[in-house]
């Protein structure tokens, strides 16, 4: 198990170039190394010991767990509410019955992971521009001529590229909204997996321990019953059809319960993240003033002035690939690369006044 766990911790290197934020990286690498961290547990767990375990008369007891467990059992959701030890042997379980729509049936299944989907097509499209244009300045340490030289050719490029990198930023938010709609398709999933008690099912068990003794029913053992029943049927000596009631104990539910309550409170958490971080682009995108400051409040060293004059010039696309250079350049080669970047958008500027009049003039 450790070793298979151990594998997973390629999943939380430090990239040397960010090309996305914490959110985006905490739905895509950490949600997908948990997911499958889980999986591992519980799919390890099938071979440790029984996954189920069934009392029953007359038939060999492995028979009737293999069929329990390829099948399905089930448990009687109205028992859930009565006294265990007086009404019921245990939450769930009460005497059998013909009628089908008071059992409720159980079965179980693998994950279907889906969280790397939005950094697989993100990598896919950046096509590894960042890392391109960066050309090793995000480390300090290098001679001050091949430091110079490097800055003017990013200067170069990002003056002759104005107002080409528009698709590049809106391709990165999509996978940003990509994120959301999949955590939020997620629960749905899981929800109508669980036939409508997963959306509550983290507000059930905070709940649990405040409501009184009498009136508690545990949402984890309704959701992942430990004890449920199985209907096992054979021929008798006679050829007559024999039906034998098993009664089944699963071990597996009780890891079950614990790992899906973590993921509840995780996906929720996740989702509330997102949809701020979907909120906190929108106003980038809409509100133009706020751009300063953020550029501002990734490098302090660069002054105010510098950092208005580009976010009032460059258009949103251009403003960003300058924004995500302020996350992976040296900080004082951000800094030297900014004020140049402003020194030369305003001479560019003034060369445009300069021919804009003389245009007039003539």
């Amino acid at each position: 198990m450790f070793k298979l766990l151990g594998g997973l911790k390629q999943y939380f290197k430090l990239q040397d170039i960010q090309t996305d934020n914490i959110v985006f990286r905490l739905h895509n690498t950490f949600t997908t190394a948990l997911l499958l961290a889980c999986s591992l547990i519980i799919t390890a767990t099938q071979y440790v010991g029984n996954p189920i375990s069934c009392i029953v008369g007359g038939v060999p007891a492995h028979v009737v767990n293999t069929f329990c467990w390829i099948s399905s059992t089930f448990t009687m959701p109205d028992a859930f509410r009565r006294q265990v030890g007086r009404e019921v042997a245990h939450p769930g379980i009460s005497n059998d019955f013909d009628d089908e729509d008071a059992k409720k049936y159980y079965t179980y299944y693998q994950w279907a992971i889906a969280c790397y989907t939005p950094k697989f097509i993100w990598d896919a499209t950046e096509g590894g521009l960042m890392r391109m244009i960066v050309m090793g300045l995000n480390r300090g340490a290098c001679k001050d001529q091949e430091k110079c030289t490097k800055k003017q050719i990013l200067l170069d490029y990002l003056l002759t590229h104005l107002k080409r990198h528009k698709v590049y930023a809106l391709r990165y938010w999509i996978c940003e909204a990509l994120c959301f709609v999949n955590i939020i398709v997620q629960l749905w999933l899981m929800n109508r997996f669980f036939n409508g008690e997963f959306i509550s099912y983290g507000w059930d068990v905070l709940n649990y321990s405040d409501q009184p003794q009498e009136q508690r029913a545990d949402p984890m053992v309704f959701v992942f019953p430990r004890v449920t029943k199985c209907n096992f049927y054979k021929y008798g000596a006679s050829g007559s059809i024999q039906k034998h009631d098993a009664m089944c104990i699963l071990p597996l539910n009780i890891v079950n319960e614990k790992t899906y309550i973590f993921i509840w409170f995780w996906f929720i958490i996740l989702a509330s993240f997102l949809a701020g971080l979907i909120i906190y682009r929108a106003v980038i995108i809409f509100v133009p003033s706020v751009r300063s400051q953020l550029l501002n409040a990734r490098n302090r060293m660069v002054p105010r002035n510098v950092a208005k004059t580009i976010s009032a010039s460059l258009d949103l696309g251009d403003w960003w690939i300058v924004y995500m250079l302020a996350r992976n350049l040296d900080p004082i080669i951000f800094k030297d690369v900014a004020t140049e970047l402003a020194k030369r958008i305003e001479l560019n500027d003034a060369d445009e006044n300069d021919q804009n009049e003389k245009k007039r003039m003539h």
